[in-house]
């Protein structure tokens, strides 16, 4: 019998199919549970005693992955460490807003090849692919640290999604499925670096979520130094995947800007920045860099974080300014990074 590593992410016929199971529903029964985040057999009360037994001594457990490292701020913010079950270790974060609405940040991959200089996860380079059964369990785990329900997701941990596509796309409809988790497609968000096969095929899908793409310049020389994703598709074959792109999906799409103190938030920066979002329904999201002790950034200060705002305001660029959570536990944009995981590859 060829048992599955996790049980998340398998419908109810193949968890029929791959437990062998006596009965048919007793797969929307553990699908049901699963819903729940049920980590054991034991909680699925409706289940035969047996049967449980039996599960237990077959499968051992629902979920194939652990937390291990568990870090609050003063926010409510939680980040997990995740041991998967070949030892590899990944994090997670639950954020909370001044709102108290909780949201997951998913991570899609162990590290991350795209070698952004201002990100701590770029130090690790890429380890391997998460599987869709290892993204899910987050939401699992963040939904037993979490307070209150989790009511919207981000994939913007560690990895880049469109380098992992068919995992995180198959973990999205199975977070937004009504017998799961029941997490509407318009409450997800999906981020990339940059990667313009990905958009355009997330394009052909017509789902109904958010993209983010982290910009952080809108100078091609600038963004090429800071973000190598740029030297493959720089900013003019960019921006014609996201034009292309809201005209297959119309929605408002995020722009997020990493502000570097002394480098990207220039006059010249802001201008640059109007004229790459011309045409295009965006709004630009301002993030302070986090500070990550390896990397040779400096986060800039109030007064140089609202004068480049007012520049945006001048040039009419719809934007935020968007405080950092959980900053002091490494659990910010940029700081999510694991030393579990020697053996990496670029």
């Amino acid at each position: 019998m060829n048992l599955p590593l996790s049980l998340y992410g398998l419908t109810s016929e193949r968890l029929v199919e791959s437990l062998s199971l006596p009965e048919k529903r007793y797969g929307g029964q553990i699908l049901a549970w699963l819903g729940k985040g049920a980590t054991t057999f034991d909680e699925m009360t409706d289940l035969p005693l047996d049967e449980r037994k039996r599960l237990s001594d077959l499968v051992g457990s629902p979920i194939s992955s652990e937390t291990t490292v568990r870090e609050e701020d003063e926010s409510g913010t939680i980040k997990l460490g995740i041991t998967l079950h070949d030892g590899k270790m990944i994090e997670a974060v639950l954020l909370v807003d001044r709102k108290g609405r909780h949201t997951a940040c998913l991570s899609v991959q162990v590290g991350c090849a795209m070698g952004c200089t201002f990100c701590k996860t770029g130090t690790m380079g890429l380890v391997r692919n998460l599987a869709s059964e290892e993204i899910i369990e987050q939401y699992v785990h963040l939904s037993k640290a979490a307070s209150r329900p989790i009511t919207h997701i981000v994939f913007m941990g560690m990895g880049e999604p469109f380098h992992n596509f068919d995992p995180t796309i198959r973990a999205i409809h199975y977070l937004n499925q009504k017998e799961t988790f029941n997490i509407g497609l318009r409450r997800m968000t999906i981020s990339t670096s940059g990667v313009v096969p990905g958009i355009n095929k997330l394009a052909e899908l017509k789902l109904p979520i958010k993209l983010a793409v982290s910009l952080v310049s809108a100078d091609d020389s600038l963004r090429t130094r800071l973000m190598p994703v740029n030297r493959r598709w720089p900013l003019d074959e960019l921006k014609e995947a996201l034009l292309a792109y809201q005209e297959s999906v119309p929605k408002r799409l995020t722009l997020e800007y990493c502000m570097l103190g002394g480098v990207n938030t220039t006059g010249e920066s802001a201008r640059q920045l109007e004229l790459f979002t011309r045409g295009l329904d965006v709004i630009v999201n301002l993030i302070a860099w986090n500070p990550v002790d390896e990397l040779e950034f400096s986060t800039p200060s109030e007064e140089e974080q609202k004068a480049f705002s007012a520049l945006l305001n001048r040039y009419r660029v719809k934007h935020t300014l968007r405080i950092s959570r959980g900053r002091t536990i490494g659990g910010a944009c940029g700081q999510l990074a694991t030393s579990h995981n020697p053996e990496t590859k670029r």
